[in-house]
């Protein structure tokens, strides 16, 4: 399908942005794990656009999404991505394959794989004990709730908390839907092997133990659970 995808998105890009300078092709369709469902990723670079937009639409039978960068204007998203520990748009461009204007990608393509292997910022103790505090809250919420319902929106909102404290604590860069866990695998298969079985018991018997379990495996190498004695901007107010 990537010839096909090829071939198809630089029509599209010749009929909808004739005047960009460059553009490439990412997404699932380059790393050769597309669906049926799957759209074309494309990022156009235009030096006569003020800023950056995005927008979707059909062409050739593909849905398409269409992200349009200035030669400037791309930093700002990634700088915003790597901010958030979800380097997004740096893996577009890092996989993606060029359709017109190599020249011009070729050193946007490689600053994009520097921020990718230089990590996301650390996080100091205070954002672990932070996260450490959230996640025993939400775990004390999931074992006391007694309607299935809160459970579900409970543990919705502890597994992105738990994938992102133990990515993050270890160095790596975070996921958001199915990057979750290509992340996870990526990192450590054997706690996301562990992680999706705590989830998926859950959801179809409604047994919490296998997610105590792991929420306390993830945090307990830098302290644990955290109530007792938990502040935060108290030094601040005190000065």
């Amino acid at each position: 399908m990537t010839e096909r995808a090829m071939t198809d998105a630089k029509k599209i890009v010749l009929e909808k942005y004739p005047t960009c300078h460059a553009a490439l092709l990412a997404g699932s369709v380059i790393r050769g794990d597309e669906t049926k469902t799957s759209d074309l990723d494309i990022i156009i670079f235009d030096f006569s656009v003020e800023g950056a937009y995005r927008e979707s639409f059909y062409s050739h039978d593909w849905p398409v999404e269409m992200f349009v960068y200035n030669s400037f204007s791309y930093r700002d998203f990634i700088d915003m991505d790597c901010q958030h520990g979800t380097p997004s748009l740096p893996r577009m461009i890092s996989e993606g394959m060029p359709l017109m204007g190599a020249d011009i990608i070729a050193p946007i393509q490689k600053e994009a794989i520097a921020r990718l292997a230089a990590g996301p910022e650390s996080w100091d103790e205070e954002i672990i004990n932070w996260k450490r505090y959230i996640i025993t809250d939400l775990l004390e919420d999931l074992k006391g709730a007694k309607q299935r319902a809160e459970q579900l929106f409970t543990v919705n909102a502890l597994a992105q908390l738990l994938q992102e404290f133990y990515l993050r604590v270890n160095g790596q860069w975070t996921g958001k839907g199915k990057w979750v866990i290509r992340t996870l695998r990526d990192y450590d298969e054997a706690y996301a092997k562990q992680y999706t079985s705590a989830l998926d018991e859950f959801y179809r018997t409604g047994n919490i133990e296998g997610i105590v379990h792991i929420t306390d495996d993830t945090i307990r190498p830098f302290g644990g659970r955290l109530f007792e004695g938990f502040t935060l901007g108290k030094n601040n107010c005190n000065k």
